[in-house]
């Protein structure tokens, strides 16, 4: 069967419960969040319940194509490969420049007094 891919462009806020319900069926768990879905008739059904809600077309391509055709996503290599120009959490946290007290610009937080 065919794949399509979903769209939630409004907000589920005042909504009724079955239609929040819905949303979150299908996988949507915000506003501008985007699924693919095999095509069925249970699909279809969610679909026209929530129609006001998503935008859906055809989803093409293959998945790694779409997840990086979509903007502000970066793929990585290897496992464990810095993700991007950013690197890996561990490293950023390393890489922060020392805090500064309120004391004199420039001196490390806690050496103030040592003079």
């Amino acid at each position: 069967m065919a794949r399509l891919e979903i769209h939630q462009r409004k907000s589920s806020i005042g909504e009724k419960a079955d239609a929040k319900r819905t949303l979150v069926a299908l996988g949507l768990r915000r506003t501008g969040a985007t699924v693919a879905q095999e095509d069925s008739p249970v699909l279809r059904g969610m679909l026209r319940r929530v129609a006001h809600l998503v935008d859906v077309k055809p989803a093409g391509g293959t998945k790694s194509e779409r997840a990086t055709a979509l903007p502000g996503r970066v793929s990585s290599g290897e496992a464990g490969e810095p993700l991007g120009e950013r690197g890996t959490k561990s490293e950023r946290a390393t890489a922060l420049p020392e805090r500064v007290s309120s004391g004199e610009a420039g001196e490390p937080l806690g050496e103030r007094g040592k003079k």
